[in-house]
């Protein structure tokens, strides 16, 4: 199979267009998210606005 034409799935965080991987294709149809970056931050609206920041 040609790359191009391979599936692709929009992110449901950033809302940016992905494609198929060889490591997805078992479960395929419950990929949501481009990466693990997206995954970890898809409930959250700023993910590194607590993180890193020293308290008083």
């Amino acid at each position: 199979m040609k790359k191009s034409n391979l599936p692709q799935k929009t992110c449901s965080t950033c809302g940016r267009p992905f494609t198929w991987r060889k490591k997805w294709a078992k479960v395929w149809d419950e990929v949501r998210f481009c990466s693990e970056r997206c995954r970890r931050s898809r409930n959250t609206s700023s993910p590194d606005s607590t993180k890193g920041t020293p308290t008083s």
